[in-house]
């Protein structure tokens, strides 16, 4: 047993009325020791139940996300015309609608503005459908790529993945206490704000979903805390990046300027640019594969209209687009014209022409 994680867990797990906040550097310490599993599994759950009944305060997450930084897998600044943009989803995947960020990111970067998604397999509590799945439909083994070959893809075609199981396998350790505990823990709220790509450079942009408005609240104030220049927050469908079209996106805008932050609320209402309908239902693997086929054939129909709605928003906000018509325009034109379609067989022969490698490197 460790004595210095139980003093930690006794200042969060105290109850209502006693306990108290831990410090950014208690928090990067309480998550170092369950990382590394110095804590015992006792501790690990009793820590991950009684920080979420208490509610991880913003200072808290920012030392998590700390930590994370410090253990987990970190891939090297490119050069770009345009920020990274890197989505951040719930890993534990989606069970109502069908997801469109793996063809948003392809847009992105076929029109040059690179874009990350990171994640890992069937998760508890939700079980949904994970993204590696989705890219596997398509053909992309992300999953047997080193973090060294990822760099390489992500360097070459704008587009990366990182996996959770192979890339961060400290984090990954920590899946069954989802289980266990059957609750999500305070690490699900981190992955919506951690990105495996330097936060802090200026040629970064953080997208970061969420369902619940205090989510939000607390992710502003975090971004805030550890300087995070870029970033966008979405309410989106089952908490992903996703943008609805059956109800007002509420997004957020982020920017630091001279170490102060100017965050702006856009209410984004599909009725006013023609997108708005039905969110696309959630099909099985194989009818979503083919459906994400036909859009990349150019091909009209519901499904097609949520990337174009999704891909058209984070062109413009990346700034590769001057107003968000252009960015539906030039979404539409990129998957029309067979733009996306050669930039998923370009990343498909990156990562088959990637040597294969047992050695996985996985943290710095």
């Amino acid at each position: 047993m460790s004595r210095v994680f139980r003093d930690l867990l006794k200042k969060v797990g105290s109850g209502s009325h006693t306990s108290t906040d831990l410090s950014r550097e208690e928090a990067a310490i309480a998550t170092r020791m369950m990382l590394k599993e110095e804590a015992t599994p006792v501790q690990i759950g009793a820590f991950m139940i009684a920080h979420r009944i208490k509610r991880p305060t913003p200072v808290e997450l920012a030392g998590m996300l700390d930590c994370y930084d410090s253990l987990g897998p970190q891939l090297a600044l490119i050069t770009a015309d345009y920020p990274v943009t890197i989505f951040n989803s719930p890993y534990d995947g989606r069970t109502r609608t069908a997801p469109v960020s793996p063809i948003t990111a392809l847009t992105l970067a076929a029109a040059g503005a690179p874009a990350i998604l990171h994640g890992g397999d069937r998760m508890p509590t939700k079980l949904g459908l994970p993204l590696i799945e989705v890219w596997q439909g398509l053909g992309l083994a992300w999953e047997r790529l080193t973090l060294t070959q990822v760099q390489q893809v992500l360097e070459t075609t704008g587009l990366g993945f990182v996996y959770l199981p192979h890339h961060f396998p400290t984090a990954q350790a920590m899946v069954p206490y989802r289980d266990q505990i059957g609750k999500r823990p305070p690490f699900a709220t981190v992955e919506l704000m951690w990105s495996p790509y330097p936060s802090s450079a200026h040629n970064s942009h953080l997208v970061s979903g969420f369902v619940h408005p205090p989510t939000e609240d607390r992710t502003q104030i975090t971004f805030q805390l550890r300087q995070t220049p870029f970033f966008t927050t979405v309410k989106g469908l089952e908490g992903s990046c996703d943008l609805a079209r059956s109800r007002t996106a509420i997004i957020g805008l982020g920017q630091l300027r001279n170490g102060e932050l100017n965050f702006e609320r856009l209410l984004l209402h599909p009725r006013d640019y023609g997108f708005e309908g039905a969110d696309p239902d959630l099909l099985s693997l194989p009818e979503l594969t083919d459906t994400f086929q036909v859009i990349l054939q150019g091909k009209p129909g519901p499904l097609m209209t949520s990337v174009v709605w999704n891909a058209g928003f984070y062109l413009w906000r990346c700034g590769a687009t001057p107003t968000i018509e252009a960015g539906f325009k030039q979404a539409e034109n990129l998957l029309q014209a067979g733009a996306v379609r050669a930039k998923l067989a370009e990343v498909r022969g990156a990562i088959a022409d990637c040597a294969p490698q047992t050695d996985l490197l996985t943290a710095h």
